[in-house]
């Protein structure tokens, strides 16, 4: 084994689609090249020591938001007791702004962009010379029917414990300043058929969970058919033996032939991700967003209600232009169309993405430290950033879990985003965390909150034991907060 793949995953489960693309397109190269994932939070010596295990002479890193800072760590002790050792780096995060990060100095050469072709090219000539003079290389776009797809790459072992991320199209024409995909000038399907080949490969091994990473999954209404077909088939043919598919769709683009299709899919096997972001066409003009509104809120409300489809819709706070008012607005909107998750986000600037151009103008200050998260802006300023940094960890925890389904509805009242936003502002005065709450403590806390705001500790129990919590609490006026019945006789001494 002359080269390595590696990267950091967010998580065990997490299967790297781009490893196993870049093995696939090794060529002559692939016997000699192997793939060895890790997992975010090992040890770094540990992690040096099982690359230098297998004697590499190239060890490839995939670079990503959530791995630089500990990437950059592993690269700069590998280099220290292995300097032999080439280092080549790839991924959204270095391939942009690469002569202002550590981790680029640290390295020996660097593949922006599309890594199928530039990769292998790089390590034949650091094997075989002539050597690389340059070290960022940018990467080679081939066209699509030249790509070798990687599915068969994904082991029995993936198939039976991880997800599987896969992906009919690379691309985005929509310019969205917030997202990479704005640098993208359009959307390039693969053949579809021979997709669907390797969608049946895998399926044949055991696979039934399908993570489609397109970008735009309903931008080729004839294509989504063709794919949503496949797995409707699957269906029909064993009842009992379900799959699931999760795909990112374009809120304001579903056709009746779309729907039809969708309606047909019985409960637990599609989940679709939406990103709304804003309902603000202000702020949708300051970052370039192209949305009818009205057609997204209309194919929410009939996902919603005509089909199974479980529902993740997606807002960012903090983009320019955005006020706390107006998000609230878009909150509202939202929450009232019924869909299961609302993902709270927090805007990032994400390197290269032109978002960085409403800087001075909004005022916009980011932390300079992955994941670059938005600390304030010229409506936002710094605390009421935070109070929304902990509406976002909060509503994860309460409403998104779905371990507080009925709860959730008394929980925000006649204004969802204040009523929410008040409950987090006391939980956090009350708690001084916004993580590792246990499950017990939530749910005590909750039914504290609904006390204080009125209702019957009898009510509350029974509310939060409609959820599966057998939790019931006592109010302590005087102090403004509450505690668990057990512990009343303590606050009353």
């Amino acid at each position: 084994m002359t080269i390595l793949l590696t990267t950091l995953n967010a998580r065990y489960t997490h299967a790297s689609l781009g490893l196993r693309y870049l093995l696939a397109n090794m060529g002559e190269l692939q016997a000699q090249t192997r793939i060895q994932e890790f997992v975010i939070g090992a040890k770094t010596t540990e992690l040096v020591e099982r690359i230098l295990a297998a004697q590499p002479q190239i060890v490839g890193f995939g670079v990503y938001i959530w791995n630089v800072e500990e990437t950059t760590k592993l690269v700069a002790m590998l280099k220290r007791v292995a300097p032999h050792v080439v280092v080549v780096l790839g991924g959204p995060e270095v391939s942009h702004e690469t002569n202002e990060q550590a981790i680029v100095q640290l390295a020996d050469y660097v593949v922006t962009g599309w890594g199928d072709v530039t990769l292998p090219k790089l390590c034949r000539d650091i094997l075989h010379g002539p050597k690389p003079l340059m070290k960022v290389h940018a990467g080679v776009q081939p066209p699509m029917a030249d790509i070798a797809l990687p599915y068969a790459l994904y082991s029995n072992e993936d198939i039976a414990h991880r997800t599987l991320y896969v992906e009919a199209s690379r691309g985005c024409p929509f310019k969205c300043e917030f997202c990479l995909s704005a640098l993208d000038k359009t959307a390039w399907p693969f053949a579809i058929d021979t997709f669907l080949e390797q969608m049946e490969a895998l399926h044949a091994r055991g696979a039934r969970v399908f993570k489609f990473v397109d970008r735009t999954f309903n931008l080729n209404i004839k294509t989504s058919l063709k794919i949503m077909q496949f797995f409707l088939d699957k269906l029909a043919a064993n009842p009992d033996d379900p799959v699931y598919a999760h795909f990112e769709l374009v809120p304001d683009h579903l056709p009746d032939a779309l729907k039809e299709g969708i309606a047909k899919f019985p409960p637990g096997a599609l989940q679709f991700e939406i990103g709304i972001q804003s309902f603000n066409p202000t702020v949708q003009a300051n970052i370039s967003r192209k949305q009818d509104n009205d057609k997204a809120a209309a194919n929410i409300r009939w996902l919603c209600e005509h089909s199974h489809v479980h529902m993740h819709v997606d807002l960012i706070a903090g983009l320019p232009g955005e006020t706390v008012e107006s998000f609230a607005e878009g909150f509202d909107k939202l929450w009232a169309l019924g869909p299961h998750e609302i993902q709270f986000g927090i805007l990032k600037r994400l390197r290269g993405t032109p978002i960085i151009r409403h800087t001075d103008s909004f005022g916009l200050v980011f932390d300079p430290h992955p994941p670059y998260t938005i600390l304030a802006n010229r409506d936002i300023d710094f605390p009421t950033m935070q109070r929304l940094v902990r509406f976002a960890r909060y509503w994860d925890l309460v409403a998104n879990s779905g371990r507080f389904t009925h709860t959730i509805h008394l929980l925000l009242g006649a204004r969802p985003f204040d009523g929410f936003m008040a409950f987090a502002d006391w939980l956090y005065a009350n708690t001084d965390a916004t993580h590792r709450i246990a499950l017990d403590r939530l749910a005590a806390m909750v039914g504290r909150w609904l006390q204080l705001q009125g209702m019957g500790e009898d009510d509350v129990a029974a509310l939060l034991a409609s959820d599966g919590h057998g939790v019931r609490t006592k109010v302590n006026k005087a102090a403004g907060v509450a505690a668990p019945q057990r512990q009343a006789r303590h606050l009353a001494a």
